[in-house]
């Protein structure tokens, strides 16, 4: 059975790959059983693909007072209201797995605003929603109920920055076309 390919722009050879990105295609692969499509995508253009994915490792797993599971949340709601199919089914895997609550994951998925939520993750969830929004600019009165919410101005930082970041790799996975890999649907289930 062939393989649909990554990206509307194709995709190079595993062979053809700089050896650093094969090297993180391996990692991927002995950990997890496949490459995400999304390596193979950006591996097109290694320069991106590098930034992309260093900036993605400092956002979900660099030091941060938000859990895994949360970081995830915020992708999966942004990725959502965006209707990116790659990153709600690839990070709503993450989400399951990191989160161990497949009912709440696809609860955020379908509308995190009618989600059974924690007050700390609906404050987090509405503010992520916020910055997705055309024209963001916060204002001094939004940075102080995220405040009186409980979170740091790291906190709101690292929000803001999940959800800037994926709203930009939204975009990206439509310009692409891409598609998740068949895998990612029955993790965390």
């Amino acid at each position: 059975m062939s393989r649909t390919p990554a990206s509307r722009f194709g995709e190079p050879a595993e062979a053809d790959v700089p050896a650093d990105i094969r090297e993180i295609y391996e990692t991927n692969r002995q950990k997890i059983g496949f490459v995400p499509n999304v390596f193979r995508a950006y591996a097109k253009r290694p320069e991106h693909f590098r930034a992309f994915m260093t900036y993605h490792d400092v956002l979900m797993k660099g030091p941060s007072n938000l859990t895994r599971a949360e970081r995830e949340a915020i992708v999966v709601a942004v990725s959502s209201e965006n209707r990116c199919q790659y990153c709600m089914t690839a990070h709503g895997a993450a989400l399951r797995i990191l989160g161990k609550d497949p009912i709440l994951a696809e609860q955020i998925a379908n509308n995190w605003q009618t989600a059974d939520l924690t007050p700390r993750l609906r404050a987090m969830l509405a503010f992520a929603s916020y910055v997705n929004e055309p024209g963001f600019a916060a204002t001094d009165e939004d940075i102080a109920e995220m405040h009186e919410a409980g979170f740091s101005d790291d906190d709101i930082w690292d929000i803001a920055a999940i959800a800037a970041f994926f709203g930009f790799s939204n975009r990206m996975a439509g310009l692409m076309d891409m598609r998740p890999n068949p895998e990612f649907y029955s993790m965390g289930r």
